[in-house]
C-alpha cells in the first residue's frame, strides 16, 4: 500500500470509529470537507504533513498516535 492511500485509510478508519462524516469532521473545525475527501481517496500521490496535522488535531490526537498503526508497517512506493 503507498503511504497517500495508508494515510486516507487511516482517516477513515478514525472517522469511523468515531461515526464521523468528512462533513461533520470539516464542521468539528480545522479541515475543510473537500481535503477530507481528497484525503480518504487519496487523490494526490503526495500528502502534505500539515494536512495530516490538521485531521489529527480536529479529531484531538497527535501525529504521533495518528501515524502509530500497523497500516503504516507495509509501506511500498
Amino acid at each position: 500500500m503507498k503511504l497517500n492511500e495508508a494515510i486516507g485509510k487511516r482517516i477513515a478508519d478514525l472517522m469511523k470509529e468515531r461515526g464521523l462524516t468528512a462533513y461533520k469532521l470539516s464542521r468539528m473545525g480545522g479541515v475543510s470537507k473537500q481535503l477530507v475527501y481528497i484525503l480518504v481517496k487519496a487523490q494526490h500521490n503526495k500528502v502534505a504533513v500539515d494536512s495530516v496535522y490538521q485531521v489529527a488535531a480536529t479529531l484531538g490526537i497527535s501525529l504521533k498516535e495518528f501515524f502509530d498503526d500497523p497500516i503504516f508497517d507495509d509501506i511500498s512506493d
